[in-house]
Parts: structure tokens; sequence; C-alpha cells
């Protein structure tokens, strides 16, 4: 990287920090391009030549953030499978640390909350591929009783309008079990069992077996592709 692109870059982050620095603490009304130079340490129309304009930046400032959540929780499922641990604790685990992001980070949550931010965030999209694979080990257990797009589908429902119900609620009117309580319920409907690790039933084989039949290569591709369309077909 040469000197200008490294200043480039330095300064950019900078002005991230600090606006993210401002969004945490004042929302977006107190990301202005005055308090951003300022905390940045820079010149009002370098914020406007990085980034366009306010729009771009808080799309900036929340990409950021939303990337550094989303790369610590990418770690923590490689190291839970490679640790063998059990996917439905893992889940659980993966819930609460999702809720509590939303409720410290409100300002991001509520700008990604908008469908056509959601769409073109490559930080969001990661997220939910994060989602899928945890939800991919727990198909593999023979333990999901519905598909691993609608059982993703459902958790990420569920813990949108979770935080979003939490937050419209004073902190100290907030019931501190309804996260768990939306997982719980979710859980019955997506598992064979939410209460045991003992898989059962036809429908939750298929959706193990529809789990691995990308790693068959015992068999041709269209053989794969034949076994996924019959197993869909059960699921």
């Amino acid at each position: 990287m040469s000197d200008v692109a490294a200043t480039r870059a330095s300064t950019r982050a900078a002005i991230v920090d600090a606006a993210a620095g401002l969004l945490h603490e004042g929302g977006p009304a107190a990301v202005t391009t005055r308090g951003v130079a300022e905390q940045a340490g820079v010149q009002a129309p370098t914020i406007y030549r990085l980034f366009g304009d306010k729009d771009g930046l808080l799309e900036a400032v929340v990409e950021h953030v939303m990337a550094t959540f989303v790369s610590a929780k990418a770690t923590a499922v490689e190291e839970a499978t490679a640790a063998d641990v059990d996917p439905l604790a893992d889940l659980r685990t993966s819930w609460r640390q999702q809720i509590d992001f939303g409720l410290a980070n409100p300002a991001v949550f509520r700008l990604l909350s908008d469908p056509d931010r959601v769409i073109v965030s490559p930080a969001a999209q990661a997220g939910r591929q994060i989602l899928a694979a945890r939800v991919r080990r727990l198909a593999t257990t023979a333990r999901l009783r519905v598909t691993e797009t609608r059982a993703v589908g459902l958790i990420q429902a569920a813990g949108v309008g979770t935080i979003q119900t939490l937050l419209a609620t004073p902190p100290e009117e907030r019931d501190p079990e309804l996260a768990d309580a939306m997982l719980d319920a979710v859980l019955a409907r997506i598992l064979t069992d939410a209460s045991t690790e003992t898989p059962s039933g036809p429908t939750a084989t298929a959706v193990a077996l529809r789990a691995f039949a990308p790693q068959l290569h015992a068999l041709s591709e269209s053989e794969r592709q034949l076994l996924i369309e019959w197993l869909d077909r059960i699921t």
C-alpha cells in the first residue's frame, strides 16, 4: 500500500471511529459533520470527499460496527465447531449475544432494520450466513423438524422482533426473561424436542441428511441434486 493510500485509509478509519462514538452516544442526530470533524481531527471537506454525505458516512459506520461484531461471531462458531460444542448450547449463547448487541447499539440496530440497508449490507448478509452455519450444525444432529431455511428465518425474525420490543420499552420496565422465552418458543417449533438431545422422526432424519448431501462425493453431481430434491420434498 502506498503512503497516500495508507494515509487515506488511516483518515477514513479515524472518521468512522469518531462517527461511531457519536452515533452510540447520541444516535444519528449526533453525527454532524462538525462534530465528527472535531473528534477525528480533520477538516469537514475531507468527510465529504471520502463519504459523499452524512448518509454515506452513516452507512460506513453501521457496516464497520456490524462487521466487527460479525467477525467475532464467525470466530466463535469456528471454535464451537472445532471443540464440538453442543449446537443447541452454541445457538443459545449466540442468541443472547445478538440480543445484547442490539440493546447496546440501538442506533445501529435501527439503521440495519431498514430492509433496503440489510439487502446491500455485506456485514448483515455475513451475519445471516453465520446463523445458517449454526442451524446447519443442529441439522446434522437430526434435531431439526423444519428446513434449515425455515429455521434461520424464524430465528432471525424472532431476534429482530425481540430487540425492537425491548428497545420500545423503558429499561426499567423490560421483561428480563422475554428474550429467552422467545427463543424457547422458536425452538419448540423447529426442533424435534428442544428439551433433549435425542433425535426422532423421519423429517428430522431427512433434514440431517439434507445438510450432509452436498458433501456426499461418492455420488455424482446429478445424483446429489436428485437426492436433495427428494429430501426437500420430505421436509
